[in-house]
């Protein structure tokens, strides 16, 4: 899972995957919260289930999780990160959930759960840090854990769509595509359009996939503004130690006034891709 290139990214936690600390993944949350709301209604999670967050970060998705399951349903999550897992069990005890709901530490590539055991599994923002065959185990135990005719809902980020502005506008898609030319943490950001294969290749049925533009215009607000200065700053900065040719330099300040994000014609965008599969039922 963890790969060598990840230190140059920064904001890691515990486990030294790059973007995994709480306070980036958070601001990253609050950045993209519609968004990230939309993407989980596609999942089709309902009243009463219970509910898997594999790879739950701080727990940001687990309170509309707990709205969507109800009172008569449970939520449970799990992360790699043991600061990460507190983090989210403290926010569902400050929640005051009316479901049921338990956290713990733990592995998504060895889910300590009894098949069948849930209705559901929603996994964000998880698979950018799995290498290919990773991501094939991941999906399988998600199927496993889940029973037949329940869901698996996988989201994650599409580094294909990032651009930021004013200036050139394929210059973060050269970043990526000259830094996916080995395996990493770059290439797998690359690969979240293919979701939708690990999913068929684990046996789900009914698959099915939707990738979403997100988008921030000038001025961006405070929250956009902190999280994506400090996301392409940290894109930057590598960029520049590669000698990749561009503009780089007003990003490596996330501060500064020059910072193309603070312009008046400011802009930035990602993508978002969300899977969803089926566990087939017995024939």
């Amino acid at each position: 899972m963890l790969t060598k290139d990840h230190a140059p990214w920064g904001h890691a936690a515990s486990t030294g995957l790059g973007f995994t600390h709480d306070e980036i993944v958070d601001a990253h949350f609050a950045a993209c919260a519609p968004q990230y709301q939309a993407a989980l209604d596609q999942a089709g999670i309902r009243s009463g289930w219970h509910v898997l967050d594999a790879g739950c970060g701080s727990g940001a998705f687990l309170p509309w999780l707990s709205d969507l399951v109800g009172p008569a349903g449970r939520v449970s999550a799990i992360d790699l990160a043991e600061e990460n897992a507190a983090l989210a069990a403290e926010r569902m005890r400050d929640t005051r959930t009316l479901c049921t709901f338990d956290v713990r530490q733990g592995d998504v590539l060895d889910l300590p759960y009894e098949d069948d055991t849930f209705d559901a599994v929603w996994c964000a923002n998880t698979t950018q840090y799995l290498d290919d065959s990773e991501l094939l185990h991941a999906v399988a135990q998600f199927r496993r854990v889940v029973r037949p005719g329940g869901i698996v809902a996988v989201k994650d980020l599409d580094a294909s769509l990032i651009t930021a502005g004013p200036g050139d506008p394929f210059l973060f898609t050269d970043f990526f595509r000259h830094a996916a030319r080995t395996s990493g943490y770059a290439r797998q950001l690359l690969r979240t359009r293919r979701l939708h294969q690990a999913l068929e290749e684990a046996g789900l049925a009914a698959v099915r996939q939707r990738t979403m533009l997100i988008e921030h215009y000038a001025p961006l607000d405070r929250g956009a503004l902190g999280f994506y200065a400090q996301a392409c700053a940290a894109v930057a900065r590598q960029a520049v130690e590669m000698g990749l040719a561009g503009r780089w330099e007003p990003f490596l300040d996330p501060d500064g006034a020059a910072n193309p994000l603070r312009a008046n014609d400011g802009y930035i965008s990602e993508g978002n891709s969300v899977a969803v599969g089926i566990v087939p039922t017995a024939s």
